[in-house]
């Protein structure tokens, strides 16, 4: 019996990477297609979204849509790769830092913004994964890139020593790198930071509260069927009948729709991604049948 296409939302524990989830999944699954929508660190806790069979297709716009995350960044400790996980590579005492300037500098990192992925990044230079150059003793500098901080939430502040713990919650365009902000507060207090605990809470609108953990999906395999996956992450727009027929063709479709769209068929079958061409056609960008 073939694999059912759909969504696997994992909450993925520490200490794994997500392509260990991918193989897990596989198994599970009884089938090799599947893949993600964008990677975790092995640290890093929470949402992970992965295809099966024809819901493949679907994972290379979900890794465009926002996410949002819970995190705690260390003041006062600056590592090589921006996390725990990394090295130290300074110290400076934020014993000093009054609240106010921590909330400012948390501030500074909302709206649309030039970000600098951290050096250990899955980010190709000249068709090389970033943290291999690193791995590899190379010295990488990264190009910042445009990247938006919907909203960044500051919550508890804690004290001990000569570190100061911040809690903050984050929801943010794809590509925007976490790590990266608690590297760039860190600078501008004066004091260095890095991530100490990462905890993705959504991808687009799949939350923690659709997640199972992988000993959940062993003892039930749970998928989202690819309908009900499509409704929820893309506008959806039902078809007639001669619709439905033009799209199973790949055909054009004479229709004014606002962007990326799910479109389905009479019955409710997910038929095909369609975008705008005009203001009154769209075509496929793709289709899931045939």
């Amino acid at each position: 019996m073939s694999a059912r296409s759909g969504l696997v939302v994992v909450d993925k524990p520490a200490g794994v990477t997500s392509h260990d989830v991918v193989a897990r999944v596989r198994r599970l699954a009884g089938t090799r297609k599947v893949g993600h929508a964008g990677t975790l660190d092995p640290m890093a806790t929470g949402v992970l979204v992965l295809g099966v069979e024809r819901a493949t297709r679907l994972l290379g716009h979900l890794m465009l849509t926002e996410k949002a995350y819970s995190a705690t960044v260390r003041l006062g400790v600056s590592t090589t790769t921006d996390d725990a996980e990394g090295e130290v590579v300074s110290t400076s005492s934020a014993a000093g830092l009054d609240e106010e300037r921590v909330r400012s500098a948390f501030a500074s990192q909302v709206g649309d913004i030039l970000q600098v992925p951290t050096a250990v990044s899955a980010i190709k230079v000249d068709g090389k994964r970033a943290y291999q150059r690193v791995r590899d003793g190379e010295q990488v500098e990264l190009k910042a890139r445009p990247v938006t901080v919907h909203e960044l939430t500051v919550g508890e502040i804690r004290r001990e020593a000569d570190v100061v713990d911040v809690d903050i919650a984050v929801r943010c365009s794809s590509g925007t790198y976490i790590r990266a902000i608690a590297r760039d507060v860190g600078e501008a207090l004066g004091v260095g930071g890095h991530l100490t605990m990462l905890r993705r809470t959504a991808v687009g609108p799949y939350g923690l509260d659709v997640a199972r953990t992988l000993e959940e999906l062993s003892d039930e395999f749970a998928v989202l069927p690819l309908a009900d996956a499509a409704r929820a992450a893309f506008t959806p727009y039902d078809l007639s009948e001669e619709q439905a027929q033009d799209v199973r063709y790949g055909r054009k479709l004479k229709v004014a729709l606002d962007g990326l769209t799910g479109v389905f068929a009479p019955d409710g079958e997910f038929l095909a991604l369609y975008e705008p061409v005009g203001p009154e056609t769209a075509k496929a960008t793709a289709v899931f049948v045939g």
